[in-house]
């Protein structure tokens, strides 16, 4: 997951020197905890690190206490706790993370909100990685959010006695908190609390599909957005029980002493639930099919099942849903590089053994259009991870609950400032955040050009979505809700979005056979009851 470093510090300069744009008591808004004053971004008004919620180590997330005066909201707050490549202040990085940030063009409006959860696992990440200031142009209002993440999201230590039944899934419980703040305040900043949207790309799409599986999140949310976020999370409370006491045993902490661990320093914490995992339940390797250890698990109350296995929570089978993939997703790609048919065949063959035609021979059904001289490189270069779990979860909630669901793929191709091409895992989110023009330090000026019509066409289609529901609202594309029976998704990609039936099925399914022997495994081995 890419961090874009230079792209935050260029955003909290432009907050910084954008202040001042408008008379500050035009910009200040009462919220439940005090008076919060924003600063104007590209044509928005945004309002940067509100606190949204007040933590302590392992434990649920509490209101926020009010405040005397108005606090200036001029810069993001700081990231949760996590592994970084240069040393952090307390104000960029911080365990009091629950922060959020909201992005408006009329505050007297009732306009459709667009809650975003920040792609990086459940290990990493923050939402300055993906501002809202320009989707907020598509007559919605944005919010995006920081919450806990990895060890001290994610410990669970309930076997330690009541006081930590809910420690394994505080950071999603943060969310949770996140939401009811909207609920009570985003009318403030011309949002209506009645037509919310959550959306998120890999780690949270992944968080998108765990809030349609936990009880407290209901009637906090009325649509959902996943984007690439079908990584199966295999954690049972077995698990995270096992892996919570192996890192008591790591800190030789006793279980009757467990409040001693809210003073270890973080990075001793951190390491110890690496060892611990090492140790206990196996250290996963990213990229991998399924993921397990520092993440939500399904305790009975507020979480009731993994999303994904293949669907979600009945009780919000009423909340529409948008899903879907990139084309070359986490793939290495091989676009950058002569390569024969042959070559490319002999690389399958150690993947799809004997099926190794089928497989050539259902890409090229699947995909006529593309390129000929490009056939080697995509044969190697599509996603194996994404789109066969995402066409599994899709067939389980198409046509099978109350709210519709409707599908996408992302095909847009780049050609980045280093010469790699494709459509990578995050790639869309430039566009459907209508971002393009931040990217002029990775991508080439014609790259940019040639794609602008992307950034208006996905924005306004998540915006559509955010509305009423419908991606498609004005019917410029025919798109209707996917079943299993018509397989229907929107590709993003080509000269025009377009539309396609079922028209890669039979490859996914090939590549869903050879690509999961590890998660086979592991449902074989839990079904055995090892």
């Amino acid at each position: 997951m890419k961090k874009y470093i230079l792209l935050t510090i260029a955003l909290v300069m432009l907050a910084v020197s954008s202040k001042g744009q408008e008379k500050d008591g035009e910009l200040t808004v009462k919220i439940s905890s005090g008076l919060v004053q924003g600063i104007i971004q590209e044509g928005t008004q945004a309002f940067l690190g509100i606190p949204y919620a007040e933590v302590e180590r392992f434990m649920p997330p509490k209101p926020v206490k009010p405040w005397e005066g108005v606090r200036l909201c001029n810069q993001w707050g700081p990231q949760a706790m996590q592994q970084t490549n240069r040393p952090m202040s307390e104000t960029e990085m911080s365990e009091n993370c629950c922060v959020l940030n909201v992005w408006t063009t009329d505050r007297n409006a009732r306009k459709p909100v667009m809650l975003w959860l920040h792609g990086g696992g459940f290990d990493s990440g923050t939402s300055a990685w993906d501002p809202g200031m320009c989707l907020a142009r598509k007559d919605v209002v944005v919010v995006g959010i920081n919450h806990r993440l990895n060890i001290l999201g994610f410990l669970d230590l309930s076997p330690c006695g009541e006081k930590y039944k809910y420690s394994g899934n505080v950071g999603m419980l943060d969310c949770v908190a996140a939401l009811q703040w909207v609920h009570d305040n985003i009318a403030q900043f011309g949002g209506d609390p009645q037509n919310v949207t959550i959306f998120g790309e890999s780690g949270g799409g992944g968080k998108v599909g765990t809030l349609l599986c936990m009880p407290p999140a209901r009637g906090l949310f009325h649509k959902a957005i996943i984007m690439s976020g079908t990584i199966l999370n295999v954690n049972t409370k077995a698990m995270t029980e096992e892996l919570g006491m192996a890192v008591l045993k790591e800190l030789g902490i006793d279980k009757k002493d467990v409040d001693h661990i809210k003073k270890v320093p973080y990075q001793e914490l951190y390491a110890a639930g690496q060892r611990a995992m090492a140790a206990s339940i196996g250290t996963r390797r990213p990229g991998t099919p399924m993921m397990w250890g520092f993440g939500p698990t399904p305790d009975g109350d507020v979480l009731l099942k993994q999303p994904f296995q293949p669907d979600f929570a009945d009780f919000n089978d009423d909340i529409p849903i948008l899903i879907g993939t990139t084309f070359n997703e986490l793939q290495r790609v091989a676009y950058n590089r002569q390569l024969s048919l042959d070559e490319a065949r002999a690389q399958l063959q150690r993947t799809f053994g004997n099926e190794t035609d089928n497989y050539i021979s259902a890409f090229r059904e699947a995909y006529p259009l593309r390129p000929k001289e490009l056939l080697a490189q995509d044969l190697v270069s599509i996603d194996w991870l994404f789109r066969p779990k995402t066409l599994i979860t899709a067939d389980a909630i198409g046509g099978h609950r109350k709210a519709d669901t409707y599908a996408y793929m992302f095909t847009v191709n780049e050609a980045d400032n280093r010469g790699q091409k494709g459509s990578a895992h995050g790639a869309e989110l430039k566009y459907c955040f209508d971002v393009l023009h931040h990217y002029s330090d990775q991508l080439s000026q014609a790259t940019i050009d040639a794609n602008k019509q992307w950034a208006d066409i996905m924005s306004s289609v998540w915006a559509s979505f955010a509305h009423d529901g419908n991606p498609d609202t004005e019917n410029r594309y025919g798109w209707h809700p996917y079943t299993k029976e018509n397989g229907e998704l929107l590709e993003f990609g080509g000269s025009s979005p377009r539309l396609h039936s079922n028209h890669d099925r039979k490859l996914e399914e090939i590549i869903n056979r050879h690509c999961f022997k590890q998660l086979d495994e592991f449902h074989k081995k839990q079904a055995a009851g090892k």
